[in-house]
């Protein structure tokens, strides 16, 4: 029988420093609040899950070899990072030519909601930087006594499972401030500029970042 998970302590471990991650804000995090902030809670709960399954798609990518190909391509890590870094600045692109209107009306139709999926889940998966940190922090957990890529698989899902749910915590948290924050025309007209400072601070971020494996997952 294929054992999906490790046993005992080094199960344990590997929840305690994932959770230790997950509720570390890092851009993925500015990216969602980000977006709470500007379009509700609907939107961050989008972004949520967007953002979720383009990270599943790098730990999986992680789990077949593709952090290999980054780690001795510097073309191909190259040429993912800036392919972001530019999704990112359109976004921010985007959030400057959103009409007003938008300011004042946070519910948001179901294609509308399917494009801000999209959106998170590129802004995730094309971030190799994502898949470098799986590749390297996914093996310390892994035992010899099963299918490594089983067992890799499984922890990607579970690691993507608990950071979902400290996001989402956050988007919460926000839609509890948005009110206040939104009260008054002008807080809501620099909230908009705001939001495309972040998005191009993250691309600008995700440029000049060195491509070594980082400290914590860009959730």
């Amino acid at each position: 029988m294929v054992e999906l998970l490790p046993s005992g302590s080094l199960l344990a471990a590997f929840l305690a420093a994932t959770l230790v991650l997950a509720v570390t804000p890092g851009p993925g995090v500015l990216y969602i609040v980000a977006r709470t902030l500007a379009l509700g809670r609907t939107a961050g709960l989008a972004s949520v899950a967007g953002v979720a399954l383009g990270n599943l798609g790098n730990a999986i990518g992680a789990s077949i070899g593709l952090a290999a190909v980054f780690a001795v391509s510097a073309a191909a890590f190259t040429a993912v990072k800036f392919a972001g870094a530019a999704y990112l600045v359109y976004l921010g692109i985007q959030a400057l030519r959103q009409p007003m209107a938008r300011e004042a009306s946070l519910s948001l139709g179901t294609a509308e909601r399917r494009r801000i999926f999209r959106d998170g889940f590129f802004v995730a998966l094309l971030n190799p930087k994502t898949t470098i940190f799986f590749a390297a922090f996914l093996p310390q957990f892994i035992e010899s006594t099963s299918s490594p890529v089983f067992q890799s698989v499984a922890l990607s899902a579970a690691f993507v499972l608990i950071a979902a749910c400290t996001d989402s915590a956050y988007v919460m948290l926000s839609t509890v401030f948005a009110p206040a924050l939104r009260a008054g025309r002008p807080i809501a007209v620099y909230g908009r500029f705001l939001g495309a400072c972040v998005y191009f601070g993250l691309g600008i971020y995700a440029v000049l970042a060195e491509a070594h494996t980082p400290r914590a997952v860009p959730k």
